[in-house]
């Protein structure tokens, strides 16, 4: 059971690594831990869900906890309902982009503050490995419904501000961004719906848009002609990733970059976070858009509380994960999409040509090698910091980054896989290629 306690997260395959034992266990050890006495729990479409929904629900409620059963929901969603219901806690139950056969659960404190490994997850390992479960309450808590779809699609409908009519394609994927998709709702925004039939089987595609294969349908869509552009959501819709007019895959730091010119035109001299891995001209968009750009580093959890440190309007992951202070500094997908939908509609221009200005680096993507252990992992950071520390500008936020005048380039270690992870960029195609070749020979000789 100890490998299904993740850094962001607990999750595993559900039938062995997760059953419904589990859920009553972490339901018991949740309360135990948090003290909460109003729990909202979502749950995505995956058949496991509704089971491990009502194990967690009594062991909450043994221990004198309401919970709040928010039905099925996307991740966003369960956040918003988090500080709309004023709750205590919540709890969000799905696998997020993981195969049919995964399940878990993503936990949050009071106004959708996570709870990481660092800051709760491993406590509620201890607890349950030790039995260590606070007593059954004299009075038991109760099991109440409440649908926050329409009240969380409103909140981000509001921020619409778009110039003319605009033609998407949504990729759901079987997930649960149906339920975000409700925003559009009345917006002169027509949806052409991919796999909008929630099922947890992922008939489809895998629910990842981080793999560009999943993107396939999506793109052969758009490429029909007609569309403003692209979107597709992760399993529990915490997640997007977006294509062009033309079809093409445009890098979620580029979006980063245009959510913040966005933002920003309603926030001028807000503070906009980034993470480490995007590229140079992320920076740049939100500095020429009068905004604060910081560095943060990557998992979700991290950047949440930068932003809440920082009173940040805004921050985007290279993952395609963005958030947004209007939605508990947490993800909003739908906001995302929004935001781009207003430039687009703005600017009487396509989307490929107003990302065409910030694409103007060289750089990798994110390549990862599987490490053979964590003292290798610490041989090759140690090398890189001795080959490259001195000449260019050093710092370990997360992993090793190091800047040059015209490339820079980060690695680190997998926070939830045993991988070590490279990006690069640069100014010319042929340093990019050259340094991250260079890169890669030390990383796996």
């Amino acid at each position: 059971m100890a490998g299904i306690f993740k850094a962001y997260d607990i999750r595993g395959v559900y039938g062995t690594e997760i059953t419904e034992k589990t859920a009553f266990d972490l339901g018991r050890a949740f309360v135990t831990l948090l003290g909460c006495r109003k729990i909202a729990v979502g749950r995505d479409c995956r058949p496991s869900s509704e089971p491990l929904f009502a194990e967690f629900a009594r062991g909450a409620n043994l221990l004198g906890a309401d919970v709040v059963d928010l039905g099925l929901c996307s991740t966003p969603i369960s956040y918003y309902a988090n500080a709309a219901l004023k709750c205590d806690a919540s709890v969000m139950i799905t696998a997020s982009h993981n195969p049919k056969q995964y399940n878990g659960f993503k936990l949050c404190r009071a106004d959708a503050v996570p709870i990481s490994g660092a800051t709760g997850i491993a406590d509620i390992e201890k607890i349950v490995a030790d039995g260590a479960f606070a007593p059954e309450a004299a009075a038991p808590g109760k099991i109440v419904k409440a649908d926050c779809t329409g009240d969380y699609c409103a909140k981000i409908r509001s921020f619409a501000a778009l110039a003319r009519p605009l033609r998407i394609v949504c990729d759901f994927a079987n997930g649960m961004g149906t339920w975000e998709a409700h925003t559009f709702d009345g917006l002169p925004i027509e949806v052409k719906s991919l796999f909008a039939e929630p099922d947890g089987d992922f008939p489809n595609h895998e629910a990842n848009p981080l793999k560009t294969e999943t993107l396939a349908a999506l793109q052969a869509e758009v490429r029909k002609g007609g569309y403003d552009f692209g979107v597709a959501f992760d399993g529990d819709a915490d997640r997007a990733g977006f294509v062009d007019e033309k079809g093409d895959i445009i890098p979620m730091d580029i979006i980063t970059a245009l959510i913040a010119k966005d933002m920003l035109r309603t926030n001028p001299g807000a503070t906009v976070f980034y993470d480490l891995r995007s590229s140079w001209s992320v920076k740049e968009t939100i500095e020429e858009s009068g905004g604060k750009p910081m560095m943060s580093r990557v998992g979700h959890a991290f950047i949440k509380q930068q932003m809440r440190e920082n009173d940040a309007i805004f921050a985007g992951e290279l993952s395609g994960h963005y958030y947004f202070k209007a939605n508990s500094t947490a993800e909003s997908s739908a906001l995302a999409v929004l935001c781009i939908a207003n430039i687009v509609s703005q600017s009487g221009k396509p989307l490929s040509s107003l990302i065409a200005p910030i694409r103007r680096y060289f750089a990798s993507g994110e390549i990862n090698t599987k490490l053979e252990s964590r003292e290798k992992a610490a041989s090759v950071l140690a090398a890189l910091r001795g080959r490259y520390g001195e000449k260019g500008r050093a710092f370990e936020l997360d992993g090793l980054s190091v800047e040059f005048d015209t490339w820079w380039f980060n690695v680190r270690c997998s926070n939830t896989e045993p991988l070590i992870r490279l990006n690069v960029e640069a100014k010319t195609a042929d340093e990019m290629e050259e340094k991250r070749d260079e890169l890669l020979a030390v990383i796996r000789g």
